[in-house]
């Protein structure tokens, strides 16, 4: 059961970003500032959905940034009403996808409303606290969102185990409102040589782009929200952009020993 007047702490301030909300906001301008134009023309008014990384900041800050620079971009013309956030359970598994039981989800810039709505006949969608207690997939991308839109209602979505059209159908629900903005948290592969993870990145970023969505988990450990977006994408019609791509060694990481990050954007291109 929900509870709307409680209040989802931060759980990995001070670990995967900075606690103090002054430097917390000075590192996100600082990224936002430092992201090169992309590489490749996404029209910002199209823009429907990101798919970012969601490591600490100083190892895939600057690469979510190439995607959070587009969003401002949007947001200057034609802001969302809610973003909603789906990634992957780090700590507590589920099948299905689940939502907090607070109304509200906090980080150390202020507290974003939790905005559910929609989603009550999807019986694949529940509630459930314990998921979201200490998952850091969604939490990274909320002060991003709250330093672009501020405290924006967001749909929280941590996804268990939960094939791709089970996904999608909560993706094109959520897509139907025009003014529903959409975050898919993934990073790619995990702990192989610098050269390796490139080689395997490269691969899974191009499947992203041919919109498969049979990406493996140990391809992307957000695989399931991904795979669910990218079905959803084909009969949408929105069209995957890359914008960025890089590797824990790139940033402050150990070469021998990497973490892969990409910056996608998809917008309605096509005609479905």
């Amino acid at each position: 059961m929900r509870t709307q007047d409680a209040i989802r702490p931060p759980a990995v301030a001070g670990f995967f970003y900075p606690a103090d909300p002054a430097e917390l906001t000075e590192t996100l301008d600082r990224l936002l500032a430092a992201s090169e134009p992309d590489e490749e023309d996404v029209d910002p008014d199209r823009l429907r959905t990101l798919i970012v990384p969601h490591a600490g900041y100083i190892y895939s800050g600057p690469t979510a940034a190439h995607g959070y620079r587009l969003l401002a971009s949007l947001a200057a013309h034609h802001p969302p009403r809610r973003v909603a956030v789906l990634g992957p359970t780090h700590r507590v598994a589920i099948r299905g996808l689940a939502l907090p039981a607070a109304g509200g989800y906090a980080t150390p810039l202020g507290v974003c409303p939790v905005d559910a709505s929609g989603l009550d006949d999807l019986p694949q969608v529940a509630v459930h606290a314990a998921t979201h207690a200490e998952e850091h997939s969604l939490e990274v991308q909320v002060p991003f969102l709250q330093r672009i839109l501020g405290d924006i209602p967001i749909t929280p979505l941590a996804v268990g185990l939960a094939e791709p059209d089970s996904v999608a159908q909560v993706i094109e629900t959520l897509a139907a409102d025009p003014d529903t903005f959409i975050v898919i948290s993934s990073d790619l592969s995990h702990y192989h040589a610098h050269a390796e993870a490139r080689r395997l990145d490269d691969h899974t970023i191009a499947r992203i782009l041919e919109r498969q969505d049979t990406i493996p988990a140990d391809r992307a450990c957000g695989a399931h929200p991904l795979n669910g977006m990218l079905q959803a994408s084909r009969r949408l019609g929105w069209a995957p952009h890359i914008l960025a791509r890089a590797t824990s060694a790139d940033t402050a990481g150990d070469p021998s020993r990497v973490v892969g990050y990409a910056s996608l954007a998809l917008d309605a291109e096509d005609t479905p």
